[in-house]
């Protein structure tokens, strides 16, 4: 058995509050510095907790649909990496229209992990990229200042053109953080 101490604030954004005595939960060690990365850089703290919509079955695969609050959903983009319960998952699919993403669980995740024990309904804790964080709200930021009173005659002329700025800026995030992996 294993004991930890938790701050209210971890209990008012993490799932950790749900959790009964001798409950199972994910945990990973901290990297050592110089230490080779298994997958994706990720710090380890929750921005929100979410819910699981759908869980379907394919060939030993699993599909996991997560919900997907509107004030999060320009971080999150097909391709990009989100932690799901401290796993770092690349995203396969987002609706932002129906506010859900999806992500693919392959055996070894699947075996390594709590996810068998989730089912629809099921809270789970998510961690948002902090690289991507800065960047879309540095870009944002930046376009609001510069180009002050006439931001927001642009995004209603994009959005009259159905142009998604979100989606454009991370298609570009999503391309850069493909040619550099």
């Amino acid at each position: 058995m294993v004991k930890f101490d938790v701050i209210l604030q971890s209990l008012l954004v993490t799932t950790l509050g749900e959790h009964k005595v001798r409950g199972i939960v994910n945990v990973e060690r901290a990297a050592k510095d110089g230490a080779e990365i298994g997958g994706h850089p990720l710090s380890g703290h929750v921005d929100f907790r979410s819910a699981i919509i759908e869980i379907s079955e394919q060939e030993g695969n699993c599909r996991v649909r997560i919900e997907l609050p509107k004030k999060w959903q320009k971080y999150v983009f097909p391709k990009g990496y989100i932690a799901i319960n401290g796993a770092s998952l690349t995203v396969s699919e987002v609706c932002k229209e129906s506010g859900y993403f999806e992500v693919w669980l392959i055996p070894e995740t699947r075996r390594m992990t709590t996810f068998e024990e989730k089912e629809p309904g099921a809270s789970v804790n998510i961690e948002i990229e902090r690289g991507i964080q800065v960047v879309v709200d540095t870009i944002q930021t930046t376009l609001e200042e510069n180009l002050g009173k006439l931001y927001p005659l642009i995004e209603q002329l994009l959005q009259a053109n159905n142009i998604d700025l979100n989606a454009l800026v991370n298609s570009k995030l999503a391309l850069s953080q493909t040619t550099q992996s």
